[in-house]
């Protein structure tokens, strides 16, 4: 039997967004894209990729978040590829504090402390830590099986790259370190369905 082929999902952190910009949690409700410098970084971005200075791709995928669309749609006018969307692909839904600011959640709702706690939402109606990452992770397990030998780009998140480092190498699902993912950089994981589990 022959091996199988090698997966390459090149993870994208979307622009700057305008919710960083207003210091607010940008869920579902109150995301409105990405801010000037966000469309400037997605913008050099594409001009790297058109350019033929990073890998071909066969797919692109994105968060249903607009300033995850707004990414891909940018990379996407010389990448020319069908765009695929995914909610799997959401960054940590933030519930009852979706819009509000930071500093604000704490006093509200009480502190953050969502490693201590994986299991509850840091704000009501928001998911778990637990919660996220079996949504996150079935997200990416998903495309790496439809895309099976083959190089795609998924526009993404922070809390979702996280969530593929811990999963991808099997490292501890919470606590132990923090990850802090540039706005438009690139993560890559090169899954290998042959080797043993």
């Amino acid at each position: 039997m022959g091996s199988s082929p090698l997966t390459r999902l090149l993870l994208v952190r979307h622009g700057e967004s305008e919710a960083t910009v207003k210091r607010i949690f940008g869920g579902e409700l109150s995301c409105t894209g990405l801010s000037d410098l966000g469309r400037r970084q997605s913008e050099a971005l594409r001009d790297r990729w058109g350019d033929g200075m990073l890998p071909a791709i066969s797919a692109l995928y994105t968060s249903t978040l607009p300033r995850a669309i707004e990414t891909a749609e940018i990379l996407n006018q010389r990448l020319e590829l069908e765009l695929t969307s995914s909610a799997d692909l959401v960054e940590h839904r933030p519930g009852e504090a979706d819009g509000l600011p930071f500093a604000d959640v704490g006093e509200r709702y009480g502190p953050i402390d969502v490693n201590g706690r994986p299991y509850h939402p840091f704000a009501p109606g928001g998911e778990s830590l637990v919660d996220f990452q079996a949504r996150a992770t079935g997200g990416l397990e998903a495309i790496a099986a439809a895309q099976a030998g083959k190089t795609v780009a998924i526009v993404c998140h922070g809390g979702v790259i996280d969530v593929a480092f811990r999963h991808f190498l099997d490292l501890p699902r919470r606590g132990h370190f923090d990850l802090s993912t540039l706005n438009t950089s690139i993560t890559e994981f090169v899954v290998d369905d042959s080797a043993p589990q």
